[in-house]
């Protein structure tokens, strides 16, 4: 039987926040509870908290501003005020979401008292810098993220890719832990026939589907080339491309994709409608560590187009539930798209599967995983978590 653990959870973002992030850290949250263990949550104040103070299982901390990202924020507190938390409640693990400085302070705070820290690796940065133009600073955020993260009994990333990224700049300790769907929200059931009519398509019409942060990292230029050579190749069909979600790059995309439908931050059930409204997933992303919004849509029933990486690379099998291009081949990313769109039958088989294999990505085994990963931790034993058997790529 396994042991009930109390297991602080330190993050600098959170639900109702949205980001790939706190979408992962509300279900293991939600899991690990369920599954009677006690979670206590560290976390930044966010506007929606109002007069809520900290409680047994909830500290709230100052946050600052995240610049260029809205909504998101660095989490500050004192060391003398979490070790005196813990010092009267120790827990029996630390999970550190997050490398800011709310993060930092938790490891170092934890080390000072003994208290065993799994860290995750959530974010890729140096692909953000890259993205931003700040590439001189990349070696300096690699040595911070090594060595925050080595100081760690474990570091847990989501996918095999990032693993051996991050094993060739001499991170260590790296233990594999994917992600879920909640595939009863995201459900081809969803599909609301008002909606589509709303954004001017007819019954046979395709809607080109993107959700996610409208900022420079996640490559978005890419959209409007694909837009045009899918209009190009098939003169006689008529596409409309939807782009669902907020950021710093919408303003520029909206003047240089002026047919597409921009329909804002979108969550719950009201995004679970909006992906199964669409019919093909086009993901350019190059920056993803995982990539959650693969997964929601393939659960939703999209054809998926993506780059052979992160969750695209651990779920798609090219040419049976998705189709892949190899990262940063945008020419073969388009192609793709376009072999894809090529027959009505293909992209129906192709949606089916994607439903299916969705559905058996629940995240009841996620967090089972997570929690024999924090016992073993905690132990001090060695966990090697299973690795997905790499699927066999066919070319269409």
């Amino acid at each position: 039987m396994t042991t009930a653990l109390h297991i602080a959870l330190v993050t600098e973002t959170f639900a109702p926040e949205i980001n790939g992030v706190a979408n992962t850290l509300g279900h293991l949250c939600d899991g690990l509870r369920a599954r009677n263990h006690r979670v206590q949550l560290i976390r930044p104040r966010q506007s929606a908290d109002g007069n809520q103070r900290s409680s047994d299982d909830l500290m709230l901390c100052r946050g600052w501003p995240l610049p260029g990202y809205p909504g998101l924020q660095w989490g500050l507190t004192s060391t003398h005020r979490l070790t005196r938390r813990w010092c009267q409640h120790p827990p029996d693990v630390v999970y550190i979401a997050t490398e800011g400085p709310l993060g930092l302070c938790a490891l170092r705070v934890a080390r000072r008292l003994g208290i065993t820290a799994v860290t995750g690796f959530h974010t890729n940065f140096q692909q953000y810098l890259r993205q931003h133009g700040l590439t001189l600073f990349t070696r300096a955020l690699t040595h911070y993220l090594r060595g925050f993260h080595n100081r760690s009994a474990m570091t847990l990333v989501p996918s095999a890719s990032q693993r051996v990224e991050l094993e060739r700049r001499h991170f260590e300790r790296l233990e594999l832990l994917p992600r879920g769907v909640d595939s009863q929200l995201f459900s081809p059931a969803k599909r609301q026939n008002a909606l589509r009519q709303s954004w001017g398509l007819r019954e046979n019409d395709i809607a080109l589907l993107y959700v996610g942060r409208l900022a420079p990292e996640k490559n978005l230029d890419a959209l409007k080339r694909c837009f045009d050579e899918l209009q190009a190749r098939y003169p006689a069909r008529r596409f409309k491309l939807i782009v669902v979600g907020n950021g710093s790059k919408r303003a520029s995309l909206e003047a240089s994709l002026p047919e597409a439908i921009f329909c804002g931050q979108q969550s719950g059930e009201a995004l679970a409608c909006h992906y199964a409204s669409g019919d093909v997933f086009l993901f350019p992303s190059l920056s993803e560590t995982f990539g959650n919004v693969v997964l929601e849509a393939q659960a939703s029933g999209l054809g998926v187009v993506a780059y052979d990486e992160a969750a695209a690379g651990l779920h798609i099998r090219h040419g049976y539930n998705g189709v892949l291009a190899m990262p940063g081949d945008e020419y073969a990313w388009i192609e793709a798209a376009c072999w894809l769109l090529d027959d009505p039958e293909t992209l129906r088989t192709l949606r089916l599967n994607a439903r299916c294999h969705a559905s058996r990505q629940s995240w009841t085994g996620i967090v089972e995983q997570f929690e024999n990963q924090l016992q073993q931790a905690r132990q001090g034993r060695e966990y090697a978590a299973p690795v997905p058997v790499p699927m066999t790529v066919k070319k269409p």
